[in-house]
């Protein structure tokens, strides 16, 4: 969901040139499948467009990346043991209302009903939002430095 959200809020503020945004995960169990349909469904209700995601596994190759969040514990620590040189942090570090000795983890709504992905989209909106807001500070900045 956070891929699609993001992607989609980048066009918006007119930044696609400035940040490429690609999501994985730390297990294989999906790869090449589209996204589970509530998440797609919650996700098409808000306006987005889910239908050319599909999963995909990290690696390696993963490790140029600027920056690389993990949207819980478990798979921060996954992505820091694979790529321990990966500047990777929780994506809710970068949520404007998460309390700093709040919960870091982005709760997985799978198995739980629909109102679960609808609480994770609002979550991963408003932290897009403030990604997309820092990424629009650095490129403003003189050679592109990020506070992020």
């Amino acid at each position: 969901m956070a891929h699609v959200v993001l992607e989609h809020q980048l066009v918006e503020a007119g930044l696609t040139d400035a940040v490429e945004v690609s999501s994985c995960g730390t297990g294989g169990w999906h790869v090449g499948d589209p996204m589970d349909h509530r998440a797609a469904a919650t996700l098409r209700a808000a306006g987005y467009d889910p239908d050319r995601h599909r999963a995909r596994q990290l690696d390696a190759d993963w490790a140029d990346r600027d920056l690389l969040l993990a949207m819980d514990a478990t798979n921060l620590a996954d992505v820091r043991a694979l790529l321990p040189e990966a500047d990777v942090r929780l994506f809710r570090e970068l949520d404007p209302v998460r309390d700093a000795g709040g919960p870091g983890d982005v709760p997985d709504p799978y198995f739980g009903g629909d109102e679960g992905f609808a609480e994770v989209l609002a979550m991963v909106e408003r932290t897009c939002e403030q990604i997309v807001s820092e990424v629009a500070m650095s490129s403003t900045l003189p050679g592109g430095q990020s506070g992020l």
